[in-house]
């Protein structure tokens, strides 16, 4: 996985995300390389990227553009907003002022850590 600027499109970074995926552990048996579809929003929306994603044996669910809401793909996307909210609470990343790639990430790797230790320390005081 590359670091891209604020500015970039989304859709340029997704063949390499997908080739990121790890194998995933689960059923005995040659690990699984790829999921098997790929859910995405209308910034998506392009017909060479549906043909890549289709030829790496993935099926694409990505909403079309100009197509009224409805096909439930938004449902879950508070998730991600969410995120991107709790990783605010990080003045450092709000706006990358870092030059070097390594410690961005770093402070990246060290917000989600702060984040995951938050929520499991509220799990146990329930």
């Amino acid at each position: 996985m590359s670091l891209t600027g604020g500015n970039r499109n989304d859709v340029t970074q997704l063949m390499l995300l997908i080739e990121a995926i790890p194998p995933v552990r689960g059923r005995r048996g040659r690990p699984r390389r790829r999921p098997d579809a790929l859910y995405a929003d209308r910034g998506y929306d392009h017909d060479k990227y549906r043909k890549l994603v289709r030829d790496k044996g993935i099926t694409p669910f990505i909403a079309r553009r100009g197509v009224e809401h409805g096909s439930g793909l938004g449902v879950h996307r508070w998730v991600v907003e969410q995120s991107f909210a709790l990783l605010h609470w990080f003045r450092r990343l709000r706006i990358r002022w870092e030059i070097r790639d390594d410690i961005h990430e770093a402070f990246l790797s060290l917000a989600c850590s702060i984040i995951c230790w938050r929520r499991l320390t509220n799990l146990t005081l329930c």
